[in-house]
């Protein structure tokens, strides 16, 4: 029996990125089910991002889920999606069949965000609940306070993570936003026999490149 896949993508991403192409894409080849979807106030979906939270992120996943897939679920995580499928794969253990994830950011508002805020982003955040932060891929964006208060309530790091499913770590050693050692402390936390940790020791974050999306469309079909 074919599984379903689907997609959770990252933090400020949308459904039309080169992975989620790529892999609709092989689900028409292959004639298999496939679901990629815009988190609140992401992409096409409406809402105001910054009202977004990571308890907000996880109800859409769980939605799409419950809603628009049948049978069990290969959950392809990237970035943030990579922490919210493993949230979706403890909440829902007889529906996830495995998990695929790239460069995940588990935990990423209290592990990765918190420790690199100065001491005015600080300032700024207790100031007006919003920090305005930098990125390398346009405009700054909004880190805001009840972002990161609700980021610790849904945190899973140190572990135990009580999933007992294939997880598969795609990670890029040159990832300037989840280093390889926060990712490879996310496949020591799972509990599950069949954990892979791949290193990609010239990958970036974005795992996009056409050696990449091959090596992440081999995982999907072996997975499969």
């Amino acid at each position: 029996m074919r599984s379903d896949c689907g997609l959770a993508g990252g933090f400020r991403s949308d459904m039309t990125g080169t992975k989620a192409q790529a892999l609709a894409d092989w689900a028409l080849n292959c004639g298999r089910a496939y679901v990629r979807f815009d988190y609140f106030g992401h992409g096409d979906s409406g809402g105001d991002f910054a009202q977004g939270t990571i308890s907000r992120w996880y109800d859409d996943a769980l939605a799409v889920i419950d809603k628009l897939t049948s049978g069990e679920v290969i959950l392809v995580g990237s970035s943030m999606g990579g922490w919210l499928s493993c949230l979706a794969a403890l909440a829902r253990p007889e529906r996830i069949k495995a998990l695929l994830l790239v460069a995940p950011a588990a935990d990423f508002t209290g592990k990765l965000i918190r420790p690199e805020m100065t001491h005015d982003d600080k300032a700024e955040l207790q100031a007006t609940g919003v920090w305005m932060r930098p990125s390398d891929y346009g405009d700054p964006y909004p880190i805001t306070q009840a972002l990161l208060e609700d980021g610790e309530k849904m945190a899973v790091l140190p572990g135990p993570i009580l999933i007992n499913k294939p997880v598969w770590i795609l990670q890029g050693g040159r990832d300037p936003d989840v280093p390889w050692r926060h990712a490879l402390a996310l496949s020591e936390a799972v509990v599950s026999e069949d954990a892979v940790f791949t290193l990609i020791r010239d990958g970036d974050h974005r795992l996009s490149r056409p050696q990449d999306i091959a090596r992440l469309i081999a995982s999907v079909e072996a997975l499969s």
